[in-house]
């Protein structure tokens, strides 16, 4: 993969390849990049890098990213703690909020279910959601999973779980089958969101 650079290139580009959706010519192209660029640039990227890692924990609430106890959504007193949106990791939260469309509070769960993967339900963060929905007297989940097999045994399973205690919600259609959120465009999503029914 890094045939003809000098090892430190070489490690560069073995690096960047680990990187989710990073086949081996994009790696080398942001390894050459990097390689090119003047050495102030490098270093900002390397601070950056390790800043994010030394900075960054959990929201204490939502279990998003913070680095603070709690992430600015969950510290935002504008935001509506009784209406919360439930998502599978911290990265469908970004392309929500682009949306202007939602004004609640997230749920991060951990992941979606699939026994096939090992991850059943006390893998994921549902005994989280049910205290915040008891505690802050939510009105309604919405259900953000992917439109995947795990997402959507996700969906049916946390429905079941709150159904007895809120209103439960699902995005609607619009989001294509097999899709991840992150990658989704803010006008499907945003229609998405305001087209979101019971389940």
């Amino acid at each position: 993969m890094g045939k003809g650079l000098p090892p430190s290139g070489g490690r560069l580009v073995a690096e960047f390849a680990r990187l989710p959706g990073l086949g081996p010519r994009s790696a080398q192209r942001l390894a050459f990049h990097v390689m090119k660029a003047p050495p102030e640039r490098a270093h900002a990227l390397a601070e950056a890098l390790v800043e994010v890692k030394e900075k960054l924990r959990p929201c204490a609430e939502c279990f998003g990213f913070a680095e603070e106890e709690l992430c600015p959504i969950c510290s935002d007193p504008r935001r509506d703690p009784r209406i919360l949106c439930a998502v599978e990791e911290p990265s469908a939260v970004i392309p929500i909020e682009r949306t202007s469309e939602f004004n609640g509070r997230y749920h991060v769960l951990g992941g979606a279910l699939s026994p096939i993967d090992g991850i059943d339900p006390d893998d994921l963060r549902f005994d989280e959601l049910i205290r915040r929905v008891e505690r802050d007297g939510v009105r309604e989940v919405i259900i953000a999973t992917n439109p995947t097999m795990p997402g959507e045994a996700t969906a049916h399973y946390l429905a079941d779980l709150v159904g007895d205690r809120a209103r439960v919600t699902r995005l609607a259609s619009g989001l294509p089958v097999g899709a991840d959120l992150e990658h989704t465009d803010e006008l499907t999503l945003g229609r998405a969101l305001l087209g979101r029914r019971d389940i």
